[in-house]
């Protein structure tokens, strides 16, 4: 009596397991993107979430109710010193299988994370990380981008100094774009000298601004600025001054018609779809660190339009295509 009472209870355990596995493997898949700021204040995650929610909703378009994934969208603000906290809760929920993001700061926030929470997986953009097995990182190749600009930047600067501003140092700034930056500018001016200042952070626009006019004072006639929404002040300080401006991420020539030349894009929109479309369907490496720039058709350099043809003295156009035939190649 005792051996079949205990051969019932392991029945039961079993069924009961075999129950919550199979009702824990046909649970619908949940997708957060953590912004790390606010998206109306950036291309870069404006078009993330966008590129996020395109590829859940061809997924779910061909799904039934019960099949189809959720999304959920995070705004973390723009003080970094909170992105930890608010990065840590999101995943101490245990609701999303994934949690895609952008930002070159990111991984180093999310590996602790992966020790404490094991299941928890993680895409981002514009980082770069590898090893991790819950980690995926595609990086933009930042030193075409980078290189570029800077050749742009010496080729149109006349009192050959140029500049860059960034919202805060951090290790891809210092190693890879403003090295780069300066090797762009000085290898079609050898004497170009490159002013480099730091707001800070990535939201004050009046700081932005107050860099921007001590540059121009200091003879800078070229800045390139990177620094989130602090750039809206630079913008102004060069509508002011009459100074050129580049930009990266996006096209920004309607920011400041008359004064910006150059624009690089990163193809954030379709990178995320495409991310998204293959964790949906599985084929996501995890632990994988890829790069992806002008050859692969994820770093696009703004050359047809309106403005930049107008702006930029076809003499130097021509130099540019031909720098950007090399990259690309």
């Amino acid at each position: 009596m005792r051996s079949c009472k205990k051969c019932f209870g392991l029945l039961l355990a079993i069924f009961l397991c075999l129950f919550s596995c199979s009702k824990e493997s046909g649970q619908k898949k949940s997708i957060a993107v953590f912004v790390p700021g606010i998206i109306d204040d950036s291309p870069i995650y404006t078009n993330l979430v966008k590129g996020v929610t395109l590829g859940v909703e061809e997924f779910n378009a061909t799904k039934t109710e019960d099949e189809k994934v959720e999304l959920f969208i995070f705004e973390a603000g723009t003080t970094q010193s909170e992105w930890q906290g608010k990065l840590t809760s999101l995943v101490a929920t245990q609701k999303y299988d994934v949690i895609f993001s952008s930002n070159p700061s990111l991984p180093d926030l999310a590996v602790p994370l992966t020790t404490q929470f094991p299941n928890q997986k993680f895409v981002f953009l514009d980082a770069f990380c590898e090893g991790n097995k819950n980690i995926f990182t595609a990086n933009y190749n930042q030193e075409e981008a980078a290189f570029i600009t800077g050749v742009v930047a010496g080729l149109m600067t006349k009192s050959k100094k140029v500049g860059l501003i960034s919202g805060q140092d951090y290790p891809s700034m210092n190693d890879v774009i403003l090295p780069n930056f300066q090797k762009g500018a000085k290898s079609v001016l050898n004497e170009c000298e490159v002013d480099y200042r730091i707001v800070g952070n990535w939201w004050d626009a009046k700081k932005g601004a107050e860099l921007a006019d001590a540059m121009s004072m200091a003879g800078v006639d070229v800045i390139l600025p990177i620094c989130g929404g602090a750039s809206q002040g630079v913008v102004s300080s060069a509508k002011e001054h009459g100074f050129y401006l580049c930009f990266f991420d996006s096209n920004s020539f309607l920011r400041a018609p008359e004064n910006v030349i150059s624009c690089v894009v990163n193809c954030q929109e379709k990178l995320s779809k495409e991310l998204t479309t293959d964790f949906l369907a599985n084929k996501i490496e995890w632990g994988k660190a890829v790069s992806v720039g002008m050859k692969e058709g994820y770093i696009e350099f703004v050359d047809d339009d309106p403005l930049y043809l107008q702006n930029v003295p076809e003499s130097v156009r021509r130099t540019v295509e031909e720098e950007i035939k090399k990259l690309s190649n």
